[in-house]
């Protein structure tokens, strides 16, 4: 080894020792333990090894209800939010003046506290006694009786959690969309115009092209953060997800570990790793997609 490669590896190091300590290693620690059946955090001993936990894991009716609620969260807000996030991402770019202005006012809810965002949706959407919040006050405008929706039925609950969901996500997507759209060369939509080309064949042909590396990141990142999903969920229903029937998995495994039926880590870990195995499987499949309709 050269003395060249021997400094680039000395530069690397730092990132390699933090890597390896906090992402690596953990990884690894979840991984035995899932194996790990009985384990006793005080004693730090188990009875046996084997596939015991998956097997309770995947028997659990609590984690089946998780594995639900998380893919229906992930099939509707992934695809809503980036295909909103792109209608405001083309009207903003099509918006001369003010244009930083609106960026700014649509920016906002990102870095607003998740908790004080949830607690805003509960007040419009939750009915007490006294009130039953300013969205059922608009539904009755149009004939439709009140809906509870967020003590209610299950449908109700998962619309306010999609909404929610779709609400703090949004922003980041759209300032990433509008960059992405303001980095496109001009000179392709110029040439588009001299050959009398629509609007409509231009944003399929030229933009949508340009910036598909951009749709396919907030696409993949969005499949990801809606897999750990729980702050939202938690911002809404309280912290007894497991009664509202709005628990995620990441939920489910932070009670598996720390919520009243908690202290079984191994069970907390089967779930982790089932989880890592879901999120890998559908990154590889976006991949795969993305190779023959993303172009770079």
């Amino acid at each position: 080894m050269d003395k060249q490669n021997k400094k680039a590896w000395l530069y690397l190091l730092p990132a390699i020792v933090f890597l390896g300590a906090f992402m690596v290693y953990p990884l690894i620690d979840v991984f035995v333990y899932s194996f790990e059946e009985g384990f006793n955090s005080a004693s730090q001993t188990y009875f046996g090894v084997g596939w015991y936990n998956y097997a309770y894991v995947l028997r659990d009716p609590y984690f089946l209800q998780a594995v639900k609620n998380t893919f229906l969260l992930v099939i509707i807000t992934v695809p809503l939010s980036t295909g909103i996030a792109l209608l405001f991402s083309v009207a903003l770019s099509s918006i001369k003046p003010l244009r930083n202005l609106f960026q700014t006012v649509y920016f906002l809810p990102y870095v607003t506290n998740t908790l004080a965002v949830g607690l805003v949706f509960m007040i419009l959407f939750k009915r007490t006694a006294y009130t039953d919040g300013l969205v059922n006050l608009m539904l009755s405008w149009f004939g439709a009786g009140p809906v509870d929706f967020i003590d209610g039925p299950y449908w109700a609950k998962m619309f306010v959690l999609c909404f929610y969901t779709i609400w703090v996500v949004l922003p980041f997507k759209i300032l990433i969309l509008t960059s992405a759209l303001a980095s496109v060369n001009q000179d392709y939509y110029n040439a588009a115009r001299v050959d009398g080309t629509s609007r409509t064949r231009i944003f399929f042909r030229i933009t949508l092209p340009m910036i598909s590396p951009m749709i396919f990141y907030l696409v993949i990142t969005g499949f990801i953060g809606a897999f750990k999903a729980y702050s939202d969920a938690v911002a809404l229903f309280g912290t007894d997800l497991n009664a509202a029937e709005m628990n995620t998995i990441v939920g489910y495994i932070y009670d598996m570990l720390y919520g009243n039926s908690g202290g079984y880590p191994s069970y907390a870990s089967a779930a982790a790793i089932l989880l890592f195995a879901i999120v890998l499987t559908i990154t590889c499949i976006n991949l795969l997609v993305s190779r023959r309709h993303v172009h770079y």
